[in-house]
């Protein structure tokens, strides 16, 4: 089954009172829209952002290629019918990048529902506070039973074809599921969590900090490679092979970008470097693949007592173009280092040095980990 993301990022932002549509807001080293768009990657065959009318070209450059960018619409429901007449997937995934830290992991939970039959499947946590329905004079009506009660959130995932029906009559809903409630569908309540919240305040910029873990022992570490093209080698990069590209000479299989994301850990951790725990010393790792590497890094910082909380990577020369596969590239990463938040760029240099002359690869990492 195929997937595509709509991740609604259309709105003002007002209550922050930024001046900048609150997607473009930044939480620690991105904005909520490049979180939401890392937590989507490795499980979404296509995501689109539906932006506000005149951030198009900027929101477009923020996420690079791969990313489908559509013109959001006046309400939430517009937005996503804008999304939803580009969507390819068999199933789609609608999520707020006000949601910024939902995890992949909620989102592989709403899927899985998906492959199991369901047409419409809904995150959500239980209700703890008591709920009063007033009337228009601010007097109680009624006091729902809040056993019953539930706070929903996204990613939300449906069959395109069902989201697609219940969008037909144009009307306006808080969320989708909404809609397909509306037209007599059924709608499945999993589990959500707690870093899904909505943050539409500055004071909810604080919460989702914490989540991140920025409170706790912080630690960042930096880490670089660079290889020269050789004959006869197969081209492996960010965890993915480049059948139409030159390889690169190394003990391993050369791939620069999984080699400095695992020097910037190696780093930040206090374990060493690439070389002291995979170096030419260690024959085992003869041919070893940047993914294996990788795998291997983060069980090493786990056992160390640290997690990761994001990864970035910029891959610096004039080939392969990483655009396209952008997407794919962050996918392969995170799911290498356990499902983490990545961020992927590239660049050249501009004609100069083993990079601008066109002799080889090289790519830089920062990492940032919290002490458990």
């Amino acid at each position: 089954m195929s997937i595509s993301a709509i991740i609604a990022a259309a709105g003002s932002g007002e209550r922050f009172g930024a001046g900048i549509p609150k997607a473009l807001i930044q939480l620690a080293d991105r904005t909520l829209l490049e979180h939401a768009v890392s937590s989507l990657a490795p499980v979404a065959d296509q995501i689109i952002v539906t932006t506000p009318i005149g951030f198009e070209k900027q929101i477009s450059e923020l996420l690079g290629d791969g990313i489908v960018v559509v013109t959001g619409g006046a309400t939430r429901s517009a937005s996503v019918r804008n999304g939803l007449a580009v969507a390819t997937g068999d199933y789609v995934l609608v999520h707020d990048a006000a949601r910024a830290l939902a995890s992949t992991d909620l989102a592989t939970r709403v899927i899985a529902q998906l492959q199991n039959g369901e047409v419409a499947v809904v995150p959500a946590l239980a209700v703890v506070d008591t709920i009063k329905v007033t009337d228009s004079d601010g007097f109680v009506v009624s006091t729902p039973d809040r056993a019953t009660l539930v706070s929903i959130q996204t990613p939300q995932g449906f069959k395109t074809s069902a989201l697609r029906d219940a969008h037909a009559s144009a009307s306006e809903a808080t969320d989708d599921a909404a809609l397909i409630e509306a037209a007599g569908g059924k709608v499945k309540v999993i589990r959500g969590e707690e870093r899904a919240t909505k943050i539409t305040t500055p004071a909810d910029l604080n919460t989702a900090l914490s989540h991140l873990g920025l409170g706790k022992e912080i630690r960042s570490g930096i880490g670089t490679d660079a290889h020269a093209f050789g004959e006869g080698r197969d081209m492996w990069l960010a965890g993915l092979h480049w059948p139409d590209e030159q390889g690169v000479e190394g003990h391993s299989d050369g791939d620069v970008a999984a080699h400095a994301i695992c020097d910037a850990l190696f780093a930040a951790t206090g374990l060493g470097d690439l070389g002291s725990n995979f170096g030419t010393d260690r024959p085992e790792y003869a041919g070893a693949s940047g993914t294996r590497l990788m795998q291997e890094c983060a069980a090493l910082v786990k056992k160390e007592g640290f997690a990761i909380s994001n990864v970035s990577v910029q891959i610096i020369g004039n080939r392969p173009k990483i655009g396209k596969r952008r997407a794919e590239a962050i996918a392969a990463i995170s799911s290498a280092l356990g499902g983490v938040q990545v961020s992927v760029s590239a660049t050249t240099t501009d004609g100069m040095g083993l990079t601008g002359e066109g002799k080889g690869i090289a790519a830089i990492a920062t990492a940032l980990v919290s002490k458990q």
